[in-house]
C-alpha cells in the first residue's frame, strides 16, 4: 500500500530551508517526493499532517538505553541542590525500599550544590545498613555506603585499580566514592542472571523506548552489553522489545570486554532494527570527577592530570582486535590527552576502507588535534547539552587559556569533520530539543547572557542535522537514512510547530505529535 504524507511543512534536511509538498511511501521506504497533485494519484491512502511539521527521523547517536530506563524508575537525585537535600531524598526513599534489595539513586551533581559538599559514607550508613549506591550524573563516579563497598570487597586496605581511584578523606579513610574502574567490583556484586533478571531488563528497556518515541526519536546508538551480566541478558531484552515490535532502530556498540565474545558466540541481531555497532572503548574519565585526561594539570588541582583508562599498549591491542574483525572503534575521550592517545593509535591502525571510527565527546581539544582529526575517516559524537550542564564550574577546572577549543562543535563542523548529536542519557535530558537548544544557544534556557564561548554556536539547521544525517553518518548509513528523499527509509519525526520559526525558547515548547518508523506510526500523542 502506498501512503502519501501531505498537508504540512516537510523538511528534507538535505539543504537549508528545502521543503517538499508531499512524500509518497511504500512499506518502509520513500518512493518519491513532490507536489500533492503529482503524487496523490499514485497513492492508496492519504495522510494529512494537518499543519504539523515533518523532519527525517531524529536519532540519538550516543546514550545508554537501559540506564535511561533505570533512571525513570530509580530515585532521581538530579533535583538535589545540596548535600542535605540529597540525604533527605535518600532517607525518604529508604523508608519504602525492601530490606533485601539495594537502594539506587541517579544523577547527583555536587557542582549544583552551593557548598559543593558531597555526602559522606557515614551519613549514608546512618540512613540504612543495607547497600546504598548513588551514581553521579556523569556515571564515572558512584557514592556508596559501607554495605555497598563491602559487597564489592572494597576495604580500607584496598588499592585502586588501573584506570580508577578509591576515594578517601583527609585521614585516609574510605569516604564512599569510587571513580571509573574502581566502581566495577561494587556494580558487579549485584546478581545479574536468570529469567527474572532478563524480564526486569525487558521491562526497563520498554520504558526507555516508549520514553524516546514520545520525544520523536526513531532510533538510538546505545552501549550496555557489559553492565548487565552476560551480554546475552541485555541483548535478549533488545530482541524482545525492539526486534519483536520493530518500532525503533537501535545500533548496539559492543564494549571491548565483550566484543570478541559476541563475535565468537555469533551473537544474533535483527537488522535493520537491532544492529551491531562499533567496539566501545573508554580512554579516560570525566571532567565532573576530575578524571578526564588532560595534557596540562587541572587549573583547580595542580597535581592532577586526570587518568587514562587504558595504557598505550592496551589501547593498541584493542584497536588491532577491532581491525582483525574489520570493525571500527567508538572511543570515549573527554580530555585532550585522551584524544591525543587515541589519535596515535588510530593513525597507526586506520579504520577499514569505507568505514569511520567514532570519537565520543571530545570536550577539550587543541588546534593540532583538530588538524589530525580532519585527516582521518571519523565522526565525532558530541553532546551539546554538556555546555549548559558544565558551565560555569568547568571554567575554574580548566582555566581560561583552554576554553578556546572547549566543546568546539562549530570548529569541528567548519573543518569538515562529521558530527552527530547524542545526549549520553541518562547523563543529560533525553529530549532532543534540549540538545538542539544547547547547540544553538550554549546556555541554560532563560539565562541572560550570550552563551558560553559563543563563537562555537551552531545554526538551527546545523544542530538539527546532527540528529538526522549526522547520526546516519556515524554508522555509515547516510545513503539510506537522515534525509527525506527517494530511496531513503520512511522514518519521520513530526512536531506540532516549526523548529526553524520563532525564538529558540519557543522551539523548546514543541511537542512530538507522531513518530514514524519504517512507514508505521509507532507513537501518536494523545493515543
Amino acid at each position: 500500500m502506498k501512503k502519501l504524507w501531505y498537508g504540512g511543512t516537510i523538511y528534507t534536511m538535505e539543504k537549508e530551508h528545502e521543503t517538499v509538498e508531499a512524500v509518497l511511501v511504500e512499506g518502509d521506504n520513500i518512493l518519491a517526493t513532490g507536489s500533492f497533485d503529482e503524487l496523490s494519484v499514485k497513492a492508496d491512502e492519504l495522510v494529512d499532517l494537518k499543519g504539523a511539521v515533518m523532519y527525517p527521523g531524529f536519532v540519538d547517536s550516543h546514550l545508554h538505553m537501559l540506564f535511561q530506563g533505570e533512571k525513570l524508575i530509580r530515585l532521581d537525585l538530579t533535583k538535589a541542590h545540596s548535600a542535605t537535600e540529597m540525604l533527605e531524598m535518600v532517607s525518604e526513599a529508604a523508608k519504602t525500599a525492601p530490606s533485601d534489595s539495594w537502594l539506587y539513586g541517579e544523577g547527583w551533581n555536587e557542582n549544583n550544590f552551593a557548598d559543593q559538599r558531597i555526602p559522606t559514607i557515614g551519613e549514608l550508613d546512618a540512613i540504612r545498613s543495607e547497600p546504598i549506591l548513588l551514581t553521579r550524573v556523569c556515571h564515572h563516579v558512584v557514592l556508596g555506603n559501607s554495605a555497598a563497598l563491602a559487597a564489592g570487597g572494597i576495604t580500607s586496605d584496598s588499592q585502586p585499580p588501573a584506570g580508577g581511584e578509591i576515594g578517601r578523606d583527609a585521614d585516609g579513610r574510605l569516604n564512599g566514592l569510587l571513580f571509573d574502574q574502581a566502581m566495577n567490583p561494587v556494580t558487579e556484586a549485584v546478581p545479574k542472571e536468570g529469567e527474572a533478571y532478563i524480564d526486569s531488563l525487558t521491562n526497563t528497556l520498554n520504558l526507555a523506548v516508549d520514553n524516546m518515541l514520545s520525544y520523536g526519536l526513531t532510533g538510538g546508538h546505545t552501549e550496555e552489553m557489559n553492565y548487565f551480566g552476560d551480554f546475552r541478558n541485555p541483548l535478549t531484552a533488545f530482541h524482545r522489545v525492539v526486534g519483536k515490535k520493530k518500532h525503533f532502530r537501535v545500533n548496539i556498540l559492543r564494549h571491548n570486554a565483550v566484543f570478541e565474545k559476541m563475535i565468537e558466540a555469533n551473537a544474533e541481531f535483527d537488522e535493520p532494527y537491532v544492529e551491531p555497532g562499533a567496539m566501545k572503548i573508554f580512554a579516560d574519565g570525566a571532567l565532573g570527577g576530575s578524571t578526564a585526561a588532560l595534557s596540562q594539570p587541572y587549573a583547580d588541582q595542580p597535581n592532577n592530570n586526570g587518568l587514562f583508562i587504558q595504557t598505550d599498549e592496551e589501547l593498541e591491542t584493542l584497536v588491532k582486535l577491532a581491525r582483525k574483525h574489520n570493525e571500527v572503534v567508538a572511543v570515549h575521550m573527554i580530555g585532550d590527552a585522551a584524544t591525543e592517545q587515541v589519535l596515535r593509535v588510530i593513525e597507526k591502525y586506520p579504520a577499514p576502507s569505507g568505514k569511520r571510527d567514532r570519537f565520543i565527546h571530545c570536550c577539550i581539544l587543541r588546534e593540532d588535534l583538530v588538524e589530525r582529526m580532519g585527516n582521518l575517516p571519523l565522526v565525532v559524537d558530541i553532546q551539546p547539552a554538556f555546555v549548559p550542564s558544565d558551565f560555569p564550574w568547568v571554567i575554574d577546572r580548566l582555566g581560561e587559556e583552554r576554553l578556546s577549543l572547549a566543546y568546539p562543535w562549530k570548529t569541528l563542523l567548519d573543518r569538515g569533520i562529521m558530527c552527530a548529536a547524542g545526549t549520553d542519557a541518562p547523563v543529560e535530558d533525553i529530549d532532543p530539543l534540549v540538545t538542539i537548544y544547547a547547540a544553538v544557544e550554549r546556555k541554560k534556557p532563560g539565562a541572560e547572557h550570550d552563551g558560553y564561548i559563543p563563537e562555537q554556536k551552531l545554526s538551527r539547521f546545523e544542530a538539527i542535522q546532527l540528529y538526522t544525517i549526522g547520526s546516519s553518518q556515524a554508522i555509515n548509513k547516510e545513503h539510506e537514512r537522515g534525509y527525506i528523499k527517494p530511496g531513503y527509509v520512511a522514518d519521520f519525526t513530526i512536531f506540532d510547530r516549526d523548529l526553524f520559526n520563532g525564538t529558540t525558547d519557543e522551539m523548546l515548547t514543541a511537542k512530538a505529535l507522531k513518530t514514524v518508523v519504517a512507514g508505521r506510526v509507532v507513537f501518536e500523542r494523545g493515543k
